[in-house]
């Protein structure tokens, strides 16, 4: 089974690395580990609203991680599409910090 690259999830590893207090993800477990605790923190802890799209997009790629062919391509694009705002989340929760 082909694995997911972090290519497709580049432009938000930086971002949700910071607000998981660890180094960026190396894999698409990791990152998904990470999006589940940056959604949280953002969620419970600063109150950011949108922060449930992170956990949304979390479990997208869990099953995009299981899955194989046209349905992984479909729920990484589900994905992506719930990940639009993490930049905006993140920067409003670097403003708090």
């Amino acid at each position: 089974m082909a694995t997911i690259t972090l290519s497709i999830l580049a432009p938000y590893v930086d971002d949700i690395a910071f607000v998981a207090e660890e180094p960026p993800a190396t894999t698409p477990e990791d990152f998904v580990e990470q999006l589940r605790t940056a959604a949280h923190r953002l969620d419970v802890y600063a109150r950011i609203n949108g922060a449930e799209d992170l956990e949304t997009a979390a479990t997208y790629l869990d099953d995009a991680i299981a899955s194989t062919g046209a349905e992984r391509r479909v729920l990484l694009k589900r994905a992506v599409k719930y990940l639009a705002y993490a930049s905006d989340m993140v920067d409003e929760y670097r403003l708090m910090a």
